[in-house]
């Protein structure tokens, strides 16, 4: 009997080993862009969601059309994001680094991005103390 129980023991071991290196295969990893990496090269995005960070730029919150601008590092490197699709969090504000989610797209000669998610860190984060 006890030779029966180890090798349950064992079987169980091997089937839990499998079934959690199945799970990290499966995963794949979520790559976050910066602006100014989607900007060098905006056509290589634009078939796939693009998941990306950049600042959101004083004073383009422009609330009747839904739409602000994330800028990147270089200050040339902006693209448009579209909310009229997504609600926007408590931690938004202009100047602040948040991420986006969406589908990039040209519209009307400019490069813009259709959020589906907008992720904001926590306000204390960027307060000086």
């Amino acid at each position: 009997m006890a030779a029966t129980r180890g090798t349950r023991l064992l079987i169980v071991g091997v089937a839990l080993l499998v079934l959690i290196s199945l799970m990290f295969i499966s995963i794949d990893p979520e790559v976050q862009y910066t602006v100014d990496e989607v900007m060098a090269s905006p056509n290589e995005f634009t078939s796939e969601e693009v998941h990306l960070r950049g600042t959101v730029l004083e004073g383009s919150v422009d609330d009747q059309s839904k739409i602000f601008i994330l800028q990147g590092s270089n200050e040339e490197s902006q693209i448009f994001i579209d909310i009229s699709s997504v609600a926007l969090p408590d931690g938004f504000a202009e100047g602040y680094v948040i991420a986006v989610k969406g589908d990039l797209i040209q519209q009307d000669g400019k490069w813009t991005i259709s959020a589906n998610s907008i992720q904001t860190g926590c306000p204390s984060k960027y307060d000086a103390e």
